[in-house]
């Protein structure tokens, strides 16, 4: 994984060897599906997100549920879903909450 935010890893241990694997996937020594092992061994998963979490955490950043959506490049009826409890975020909306819970709201604006 190849990004400004780093991930975080299970144990200080395991960050080094997902850097070391960084690093040789760069210079090609380690290939995509390698690097989704090392991945998957080394960074813990993203948390589940149900509807009172992603209420608190809108509440704590003060957004609305149309900011929120904008924010996360979705619909104001996927949040609303989202809070009731009809539908689960996932793939990149999971992401943003994370990055959103962890980083603040600075880093998707």
């Amino acid at each position: 994984m190849t990004s400004k935010t780093q991930p975080t890893a299970k144990s200080p241990i395991f960050a080094a060897v997902h850097d070391t694997a960084a690093g040789l996937h760069q210079l090609g020594f380690i290939d995509q599906r390698k690097m989704r092992q090392y991945d998957a061994l080394c960074i813990n998963p993203i948390a589940d997100y149900d509807s009172s979490r992603i209420r608190s955490l809108r509440d704590r950043f003060q957004l609305s549920q149309a900011v929120l959506a904008a924010l996360l490049n979705t619909s104001l009826s996927t949040v609303r879903q989202w809070e009731i409890g009809d539908k689960h975020p996932s793939g990149s909306s999971q992401k943003l909450l994370d990055l959103l819970e962890r980083k603040g709201i600075e880093v998707l604006i």
